[in-house]
């Protein structure tokens, strides 16, 4: 009989002790089909979110009905004129009534609010999340307010993977599970990008990758990317031209030098971000205005500067995700770094602007169009020193919209990984890895926090800035166990056993004739000399511990010791048979857990 059984039959929990009425934990495969069900409405919430945005970009700039218009391609004029900068402002209001009265937390980009739930809420998002954030984005988007539609699909997918999960009453690992998928599958569909949405739910939200998290995750995420490519097309988000770089020959040293030096420059580039929408928040709230009057101050900004740009360059570039800027940057469109820079700055004025006054909306895509953008200037520096080189603008803002986003994210991997699949383009790898990790370094020296969790810090809400897979839960019970202990029996008196204990360090585990019958942590009691003196330690000693094997690993026991609400693990040799006390050989409580999470990190 093994160790676990005889723990079922010798130590069963109490109802009191055990988990919450009717929360379970479904099988691989189960987990598996939840999860197919979470991409195909995230898929679905994608298509919808698109024709959405679609419609009220018609109905507010140009007056009409439709679903017809192309956002990866510039439109006309809008007739309004200058009235165009009340667009933004119009929109922006009813977003603000939207958020205020039906869900505060659709506000913003969605991705923090995502990680809150999974780090401090137990993985809750509100359904009715999926439906405010879906309404205030789009309008946000469609009005002209300088944000994307990743983050909104983002927090509707892992609102209906909560939900899902809440409704079918999952333990907590397996409901932040669908949270995650429904998030990695609502930006591999946004994209196109089904690697990259498996990586950034990894990367960003699951607070541990294993077969258990990553495995739903890619079936989401597949899932979703196919429902959307079978309405919308098998096409990335953006349409990338190959050929940047020769096809045939190894990449210039000349190009890898300034991919790095790209590399370098994102990563300030990254932190102005981050310092910019925190100033900016900081900003509005100082104004001491209402979040109504914030909102016409900052979509007033976004308007005038959009139709600045209109005046000066023909289109409104800032305007909305700025999809066309970045297929018209990515397509050669434009090859002046004084131009490319403007576009760089006037973005990153209008995000902050409507980021900082309500706007609902993710950074995602203005993030790759800062990167385009600023890459694009530093390939035409490039371009001008050295013209022989096979430097171009068009490689270079590729090369720039992946550093921005690892810089600004901290996904490295899922930045490589996507700039990759919207490629198709292994030549671009190796320069894209570098410029990738010397933006995101140079970021992390300047600040530890990304986009996501600085705002969380701010709130005093912080997560996990390096997120891991947990390598000290694999180490063997017998490395984590504390080995000072005593064995007792139950029937001795208290007053007894303290005369034969040191009380600070020792534990005590009881005996009830052959059988392990509870423990005694010492230090852990207020000591009361009427009410020792008189009972036994039985009297005082718990029964809120498991039995595990000496050839457990530590994720084994913590995993059983949170599924039965015990406190404390007694590891025994694996014997046949029920254990007996002369088999004890060691005893892990949250103290010894504690201590192998400082070592494995700080060790």
């Amino acid at each position: 009989m093994s160790v676990e059984s005889v723990t079922d039959a010798a130590a069963a929990p109490t109802a009191s002790q055990a988990e919450a009425p009717g929360e379970r934990e479904v099988a691989l495969p189960v987990m598996l089909l939840l999860a197919l069900a979470v991409g195909i409405v995230a898929g679905l919430g994608a298509i919808a979110l698109k024709y959405l945005i679609t419609f009220i970009v018609n109905l507010t700039f140009y007056g009409g009905l439709g679903l017809g218009l192309d956002l990866n391609a510039y439109g006309p004029p809008s007739p309004w004129g200058a009235g165009i900068i009340l667009v933004p402002v119009v929109g922006g209001l009813i977003v603000v009534w939207l958020v205020r009265n039906f869900a505060p937390e659709a506000r913003g980009s969605g991705v923090p609010q995502v990680m809150y739930a999974i780090y401090h809420d137990n993985g809750d998002v509100r359904g009715r999340v999926a439906v405010v954030k879906s309404l205030a984005s789009a309008i946000s988007i469609g009005t002209g307010a300088s944000v994307g539609r990743e983050g909104p699909i983002i927090q509707i997918g892992s609102s209906f993977g909560s939900a899902f999960a809440r409704k079918l009453r999952l333990v907590r690992h397996q409901k932040i599970t669908l949270l995650a998928a429904g998030a990695g599958a609502g930006i591999a569909a946004t994209f196109n990008t089904p690697l990259g949405g498996v990586l950034f739910a990894s990367e960003v939200l699951l607070p541990e990758v294993s077969a258990r998290t990553f495995l739903p995750v890619g079936v989401a995420t597949a899932t979703a990317t196919y429902v959307y490519s079978l309405a919308l097309g098998v096409d990335a988000a953006f349409i990338v031209p190959l050929g940047g770089l020769p096809q045939v020959e190894a990449v210039s040293g000349v190009v890898l030098l300034l991919a790095a030096l790209l590399g370098v420059v994102m990563g300030f580039a990254t932190f102005a971000l981050i310092k910019l929408l925190a100033a900016s928040e900081d900003w509005f709230a100082a104004t001491k205005l209402n979040p109504y009057w914030q909102n016409v101050v900052g979509m007033t900004i976004v308007g005038v500067t959009g139709y600045l740009f209109l005046l000066v360059t023909g289109h409104y570039h800032v305007y909305s995700a700025g999809y066309a800027t970045i297929q018209d940057v990515l397509d050669g469109g434009y090859t002046s770094a004084l131009l490319l820079l403007a576009l760089f700055l006037g973005k990153l004025l209008a995000t902050c602007a409507s980021l900082g006054s309500g706007a609902s909306g993710g950074v995602f895509t203005p993030s790759l169009f800062m990167g385009a953008a600023l890459g694009g200037a530093v390939g035409a520096l490039g371009m001008a020193v050295a013209p022989d080189a096979g430097i171009s603008v068009e490689t270079f803002a590729v090369l720039g919209m992946g550093a921005m986003i690892g810089g600004a994210t901290s996904a490295a991997m899922t930045a490589i990984v996507m700039i990759f699949e919207m490629t198709r383009d292994y030549q671009i790898v190796l320069p894209l890895v570098l410029a990738v990790a010397f933006a995101m370094g140079t970021r992390r020296w300047l600040i530890v926090t990304d986009v996501y969790t600085n705002n969380l810090k701010r709130q005093g809400r912080a997560v996990p800035t390096d997120r891991t897979t947990n390598m000290f839960l694999v180490q063997p019970v017998t490395e984590v166990m504390a080995t000072n202990f005593e064995i007792l029996p139950g029937a001795m008196k208290v007053s007894d056993a303290l005369k034969q204990l040191d009380v600070e360090t020792s534990r005590v585990i009881l005996t009830d004739g052959g059988r392990i019958s509870g423990f005694v942590r010492f230090g852990t009691i207020p000591y009361r000399a009427d009410r020792f003196t008189t009972q036994t330690l039985a009297d005082i000693g718990s029964t809120e511990f498991i039995l595990a094997s000496t050839q457990h690993n530590l994720n084994t026991v913590v995993t059983r010791m949170n599924r039965r609400s015990r406190s404390y693990a007694i590891v025994v040799k694996e014997v046949r048979g029920l254990p007996r006390p002369e088999d004890i050989a060691g005893i892990i409580s949250r103290e010894e857990i504690a201590q192998a999470v400082v070592q494995n990190h700080y060790g």
